[in-house]
């Protein structure tokens, strides 16, 4: 199985012959592009499996106590191994893996066997305290669904175990710069819960427990599918708790935590406000997040994973690169983001309301379920540009092993967060859009500080990144005026909610948008695509040859 290594890449991509700036960058776009791969299949998948949730069981309550369920092991995986992952295990995994493998695989070893002892302890206590968690993240659920959440909680919270594994897992392997076993883990996670729910409620008759099932099995599969990467690994259990190489990763790690918990206070306190906005109100902000991180994996998450090793490695005291090839790496991710976020962000914005009817309008989910989610999904997408461009940012501290400052932006992040969503109360009675606003404002204004702090750390002028968001911003929101010009003509041509209706309105606006956007693209001259559809090319070919 192909292997991709991430190269290093500074040169500057604002002008000159593409061909050379794509011998310049030839690293982090094939490490961008299997991870957009393994986000493609995954973001596929994960449309496909609230597809599938929607029809089985619409917008509903229960839909809601399991996205709480759901939630609870996945917030205990982001607050003790996702973020660490990013800010510790990578920077310094990637160190190891130059220096000495043998010390890289002690490390992992104790890394591994501390999430599986501690993982297994919280399992245990969550299983024991489940109504209590329950109550505390939706209080404000009918006796009934708030028991229902906590029975749903019982069976997914082993999932943080095997969550936890798989992180830990897919860090060590993108230290050795193996992405494509990591890359299609979260494909793996959401095909196992669309087959175990169509399997059980689609022809057994279950009910929403399927769903909490399916997560269990998915995590465990996450984890399945990773070990034939650690090839050559010297992998054992040990907890060697005085390790200075753990001393260091905890050292690098402990102001990350101070933001994540304020980050996980956040979500809790987000979700018991929104489940006292209506049974149905968590459902909703459910889907319309899902259409939201469709681009975000596409183009954010892969870019700054690519980056992010690349980045350790200029950032190190043993490189001889100067603050100049970091931040001329930087400036090719944030560059990438850009030109492919915003033309992705204004046309699901026009098409809110056809995509989602075309997506999740079926079976058991009505015409109000659309466009509630339709609504959501446009108040969530002002936020979602900003979003994009915060995660390189934020990567790019911890690839100096500065996490503090992006720990701290986060307390803030959420403290706008609070502001926004409680200011409403004070003259009526609380909304989902208030929540889903909030949302937005904490992500801009997150942001906003981050790109103000990494200018202090470097310039980025001079790089072609106004210049760039300028002409990819005009481009995007003429590509949005045609696009949506063309899907209420559609419409009107093509009334009702047949399937075949919906894809030629969503389909047909859709590509034609997107070709506007090329040709205004190439008018421009916004050679950033050129470079990036240029080394496509030259990764599919890689691709295809071996």
């Amino acid at each position: 199985m192909a292997q991709v290594e991430l190269e290093s890449a500074t040169a500057q991509t604002g002008g000159g012959d593409t061909e050379q700036q794509v011998a310049a960058v030839p690293g982090i776009a094939r490490a961008a592009t299997l991870i957009a791969l393994g986000n493609v299949a995954s973001r596929v998948l994960g449309l496909a499996r609230e597809t599938v949730i929607a029809d089985l069981f619409a917008a509903s309550g229960l839909v809601s106590a399991f996205d709480v369920a759901g939630r609870l092991p996945r917030m205990l995986f982001d607050l003790l191994i996702d973020g660490l992952v990013s800010s510790a295990l990578v920077p310094v995994f990637s160190e190891l893996a130059e220096r000495d493998r043998a010390e890289l695989w002690r490390v992992a070893s104790i890394m591994i066997s501390l999430a599986t002892v501690v993982m297994s302890v919280g399992v245990l206590l969550l299983e024991l305290f489940a109504p209590q968690a329950a109550w505390l993240m939706a209080g404000g659920f009918d006796p009934d669904l708030l028991a229902y959440t906590a029975w749903l909680m019982r069976i997914t919270t082993p999932a943080v175990v095997f969550l936890s594994l798989s992180g830990i897992i897919t860090g060590l392997l993108y230290a050795l710069r193996r992405f494509t076993l990591p890359a299609f883990t979260a494909a793996v996670f959401n095909a196992c819960i669309v087959g175990v729910a169509l399997v059980l409620t689609g022809m057994l008759g279950w009910g929403v427990e399927s769903l909490a099932l399916g997560l269990l099995v998915g995590s465990f599969m996450q984890v399945a599918l990773q070990l034939p990467g650690l090839r050559g690994a010297s992998l054992r259990f040990s907890l060697d708790w005085h390790h200075p190489e753990l001393r260091r990763i905890a050292r690098l790690y402990a102001p990350v935590v101070l933001g994540l918990v304020i980050s996980q206070v956040g979500i809790v306190i987000d979700r018991n406000l929104a489940s006292r906005t209506g049974e149905q109100s968590i459902a909703w902000m459910r889907y319309a997040t899902t259409l939201v991180q469709f681009p975000l994996g596409l183009v954010s998450v892969a870019i700054s994973m690519a980056i992010l090793p690349t980045l350790s490695r200029l950032a190190s005291p043993s490189h001889s690169a100067s603050l100049e090839g970091f931040m001329d790496t930087l400036a090719v991710g944030l560059k990438m983001v850009l030109v492919l976020i915003l033309p992705a962000v204004v046309g699901l914005f026009v098409l809110s309301e056809p995509v989602v009817a075309l997506v999740f309008q079926h079976g058991a989910f009505t015409a109000f379920d659309t466009g509630q989610t339709a609504l959501a999904l446009r108040i969530y997408l002002l936020g979602t540009t900003f979003a994009a461009v915060d995660l390189p940012l934020v990567y790019a501290f911890y690839a100096r092993k500065n996490t503090l400052t992006p720990a701290l932006v986060g307390v803030l992040g959420v403290g706008l967060y609070l502001a926004a969503a409680l200011t409403p109360i004070l003259f009526r009675d609380l909304r989902m859009t208030d929540l889903v606003l909030a949302n937005s404002i904490q992500l801009t204004g997150h942001a906003l500080v981050m790109l103000w702090l990494m200018h202090r750390v470097g310039s980025l002028r001079g790089r072609g990144l106004e210049q760039l968001a300028l002409k990819s911003l005009a481009a995007s929101l003429v590509m949005g005026g045609v696009t949506l010009g063309l899907a209420q003509w559609l419409v009107s041509l093509l009334p009702g909610q047949a399937l075949l209706n919906e894809l030629v309105v969503v389909g047909g606006s859709g590509l034609v948008g997107l070709a506007v956007y090329v040709a205004l693209v190439m008018l421009l001259r916004i050679q950033e695509v050129g470079l990036f559809l240029a080394l496509l090319r030259r990764q599919f070919g890689k691709l295809g040859g071996k």
